[in-house]
């Protein structure tokens, strides 16, 4: 086979745009190292729901350890330091900090989420987040039931973390209960915002099937005679519920 200056020179060519290409993505993508930031960009992915946090919240705490990177030099500010700090705050889930070429810095956020908040008889006073965590309660938040009574943290991790997260999940009981009592025994009472009645739920299981009895009931039971016509209402026992009158009525 006989090669050509026409095919040599196609083949140099070739190697030197790759070679360009790889100099390009590497080298001329690259942050000035020499230049300040002169924007930074903070997201929170979930902000917009019921959480702790919010940009304003990110900036002080930056700049409460002095490294929020406005104004300083590129090749001075610690990525992983930003992240670092970030992710010890009991509120954040994930922190991702980077450098645009355009002398930016982009935080990323995504923080825990409570489901519901503990007040328990033994004075403690805190939030579950949706994957079973502590968190501490410094911010009241109306949207998500409180629960009350006798209750442990081993309790509110194996209970109460799933019953908060499916009041959450339906917009109808998340309007619908305000309260959950727990009580010695370990058995559990609602207390709707509408209607002046407790349910009683029994035993902490099989909760989504008591729940969709008592949705059953507040539409074709409640909305015919009177949401407070009864003073308590169980739903313990299966395919039973059991209602108490109120008495001045």
């Amino acid at each position: 086979m006989k090669f050509t200056w026409k095919k040599t020179f196609l083949v140099i060519s070739a190697v030197a745009i790759v070679a360009y290409l790889i100099f390009a993505v590497t080298v001329l993508n690259r942050p000035d190292e020499n230049k300040k930031c002169t924007g930074v960009e903070l997201s929170i992915s979930d902000e917009t729901e019921d959480g702790f946090l919010n940009v304003n919240e990110i900036k002080q705490i930056l700049k409460k350890n002095d490294i929020y990177p406005l104004g300083k030099q590129i090749n001075e500010i610690d990525s992983r330091e930003i992240e670092n700090v970030l992710k010890k705050s009991p509120f954040v889930e994930t922190a991702e900090c980077y450098k645009t070429p355009g002398g930016h810095v982009c935080i990323e956020l995504t923080q825990r989420m409570p489901v519901i908040r503990i007040k328990s008889v033994n004075g403690e006073d805190y939030y579950i987040d949706d994957q079973g965590g502590i968190m501490p309660n410094v911010k009241y938040i109306s949207d998500i039931a409180i629960a009350t009574g006798f209750i442990s943290k081993r309790y509110s991790r194996t209970y109460l973390t799933n019953i908060g997260k499916y009041l959450l999940e339906d917009k109808f009981w998340q309007q619908c209960i305000e309260q959950i009592n727990v009580l010695r025994d370990g058995s559990i009472e609602m207390i709707p915002r509408i209607g002046e009645h407790v349910v009683y739920l029994g035993r902490p299981t099989y909760i989504q099937q008591k729940l969709e009895r008592l949705r059953k009931f507040y539409k074709y039971g409640l909305n015919q005679v009177g949401w407070n016509k009864y003073s308590y209402i169980s739903l313990e026992f299966e395919n039973q519920i059991i209602c108490k009158k109120r008495q001045n009525i």
